[in-house]
């Protein structure tokens, strides 16, 4: 064969593979929204990140401070809102309150501790200055009980107008309501998605209002709070939410979102829920992601918007889900999702401790994203674990990292 027709078939061969190449390549970095009817994204991913030992840090100071005993030394179910004073309202939910003792322990490990009869509360909010210093712990609990057996948890709050073209402007907090319950209950039976107003500057609480009562749902495993994470995008707020539905066959949960037109989260009536085909505002809502094995979120997961893309971290799947953070993407809220990417393992200390609950605080900003994640003893024993958590008063505090975000 002649060389010139072997050089043609080369290059014939090289253009084609180019081509699709390219064509790939566009594909993957301008998928079309199939839900929402949107607009197009690029995939995301976690290309690195470090450890934030400052924000870090700053928790551990505040946290071993003794110089008052009515104030935050721990908990979990990090959450934040920035004010528009430049101030940071940090949310907790399950949280020790009194006085830190310094090293040893009473075991003689070089470890600060507390007392094993140290008050927890079912929710705190800490307050930040502008440059980063936490300064107070408001009066605790913030939300109180509504009534006998059950409590509040604290998830994801915004600032918007007191009401539609206002210009007074308040904190809705998404509050998670519980009830005692059994096993498998161990951490109380779904009731409820409220909202809460805080006033401003103060942060008084002004009242509660119940946006989704999940009581009439008979089965537990069907009974969805959303709250855990909320995102803004066009004129409306994406709330996302959970089921408790995890067994030994189907180890993770569902996610689901909501929307409601923004600056109106407090309006029971505005609220409407994806179905799977629709927004709807009395239909039941249906998972956006999750096929209860290889696909899922944890109890608590949280999503951003980097650029046109929504992306969502979550405690990864099977063996994995205690100690490594994945991610999914999507160009709509209501999916498709694709994930999850190769996750990470943030730091942990040693001795059969947990992560969970991944936090953003914060957009991504130059593809840089601070994310928090708690810590805790897996005991099967809730006596055991508190004892370890006294023993050891740095189990039982957010960490952070700081991830960049990447086309991937």
């Amino acid at each position: 064969m002649p060389d010139d027709i072997r050089a043609r078939r080369r290059t014939g061969t090289g253009l084609g593979l180019l081509l699709v190449l390219v064509l790939a390549a566009v594909l993957l970095t301008a998928l079309p929204d199939d839900r929402e009817g949107g607009g197009r994204c690029t995939p995301r991913t976690v290309r690195s990140w470090t450890e934030h030992t400052a924000l870090t840090g700053e928790f551990a100071r505040y946290g071993d401070d003794a110089t008052r005993t009515d104030d935050w030394t721990g908990g979990d179910g990090t959450h934040s809102v920035r004010l528009p004073d430049g101030r940071v309202l940090w949310l907790f939910s399950d949280t020790f309150l009194g006085r830190v003792h310094a090293p040893p322990n009473p075991a003689g490990e070089s470890v600060a501790w507390r007392d094993a009869a140290t008050p927890l509360v079912r929710n705190t909010a800490v307050l930040m200055s502008e440059e980063g210093r936490l300064l107070s712990t408001l009066p605790a609990p913030l939300f109180p009980d509504p009534g006998p057996g059950e409590w509040r948890w604290p998830v994801a709050a915004r600032v918007e107008a007191r009401a539609p073209g206002s210009p007074e402007q308040v904190v809705r907090v998404l509050l998670w309501t519980r009830t005692t319950s059994g096993a498998p209950w161990i951490y109380g039976l779904p009731a409820a998605t409220e909202v809460a107003t805080l006033s401003l500057p103060d942060l008084r609480l002004e009242g509660v209002t119940t946006v989704l009562d999940q009581r009439p749902v008979t089965d537990p495993v069907r009974r969805v709070l959303f709250g855990t994470t909320a995102v803004d995008a066009g004129g409306w707020t994406y709330v996302f939410g959970g089921n408790d539905a995890r067994t030994a066959s189907h180890p993770v949960a569902e996610a689901y979102v909501a929307r409601v037109p923004r600056g109106r989260l407090g309006e029971e009536a505005a609220w409407e829920y994806w179905d799977g085909a629709r927004w709807t505002v009395r239909g039941r809502p249906e998972p956006v992601l999750g096929d209860g094995r290889r696909t899922g979120v944890g109890s608590a997961f949280t999503v951003v918007r980097d650029g046109e893309t929504f992306v969502l971290f979550t405690m990864a799947a099977g063996t994995e889900g205690l100690t490594t953070v994945t991610s999914y993407w999507s160009c709509s809220p209501t999916g498709p999702w694709h994930g999850p990417a190769e996750g990470f393992r943030p730091p942990l200390p040693e001795g059969g401790v947990a992560a969970y609950n991944p936090q953003a605080h914060g957009a991504p900003a130059g593809g840089r994203l601070v994310l928090s994640y708690d810590v805790n003893r897996l005991d099967a024993d809730a006596t055991a674990a508190q004892a370890h958590l006294s023993r050891n008063v740095s189990l039982y505090r957010p960490r952070f990292v700081s991830l960049r975000l990447a086309p991937g």
